[in-house]
């Protein structure tokens, strides 16, 4: 079993597995997806920890370029839990190899549900919305605020889980299912992910009718009966019915065609404005 004392990855090489993992995305693909950005972000502690072991080296590296995909802000995690396997491995010989792509992909579900409903399914809308809603006031705090409010807390999360996933080595997995903390997270994100999103439907949905009951000046327009009864409701409804039929298996293309081709007819006949 490793021990502190034969450990050679120093928070120095955990830095470079740090900044290696920023490019994880650029060399993707479909046939095994994220597998070589994630060979080249813990490659420099590989070199290290095989050193005098070309041959394990050479294991090592074909080893990791099996199918790897997770949200690539958790990568680091991986990534360290993966160079504390690795320095198992060289220091006993009886080490089961096949168990570290075993904790990878074992890893792979559980901390990509947690990334895309954290960072791409809140943190991304978020920061979109701020973004977004100074940019259409002409503001130049658009831009730059969605720039800081994305990714101030990704890198800062990179960072920590390069670290973090080497301190807790391989034990993490087990630990956390064992406490029954990886469900109940994922669950809070999941609701602090809708509740988001919802919040922000009237902000960047933005439907109104431009029909009236009556004529002249005593007409009554009927989005301002909507606005009575609830604000926003036609764009709660229209976000309610894209969410209902892509949970059908619509096709996305037929959905945006329909909505152009509505959108024309709705504007040519003073239905919507």
């Amino acid at each position: 079993m490793m021990t502190s004392n034969n450990r050679v990855i120093t928070k120095k090489d955990l830095r470079k597995l740090f900044w290696r993992s920023l490019p994880m995305e650029f060399s993707w693909h479909y046939e095994r997806q994220m597998h070589m950005g994630f060979c080249s972000m813990i490659s420099a502690g590989l070199r290290k920890i095989y050193k005098d072991d070309p041959k394990g080296l050479a294991e090592a590296l074909k080893r990791h370029m099996e199918f790897f995909n997770i949200t690539a802000h958790v990568s680091p995690f991986v990534g360290g839990i993966t160079l504390a396997m690795e320095e198992m491995n060289a220091n006993d010989p009886d080490f089961d190899t096949s168990s570290i792509n075993s904790v990878k992909a074992a890893l792979m579900g559980p901390l990509s549900g947690i990334g895309d409903s954290l960072i791409l399914g809140t943190l991304r809308v978020l920061a979109v919305g701020i973004g977004a809603s100074l940019s259409a006031q002409g503001s130049i705090l658009g831009p730059i605020l969605f720039l800081a409010v994305f990714n101030i807390p990704t890198f800062a999360l990179r960072y920590v889980c390069a670290y973090k996933g080497y301190e807790l080595g391989a034990n993490y997995l087990e630990k956390i299912q064992k406490s029954g903390l990886m469900g109940k997270f994922m669950l809070a994100a999941g609701i602090l992910g809708i509740m988001v999103i919802g919040g922000m439907t009237n902000e960047l949905v933005s439907i109104h009718t431009a029909l009236s009951i009556g004529n002249g000046d005593g007409a009554t327009k009927i989005q301002n009966i909507l606005d009575g009864i609830m604000p926003g409701m036609l764009s709660l409804g229209a976000t309610g019915l894209f969410y209902y039929l892509m949970k059908k298996g619509t096709n996305v293309m037929w959905m945006i065609i329909g909505t152009a081709i509505f959108g024309i007819f709705c504007a040519q006949f003073g239905i919507l404005k």
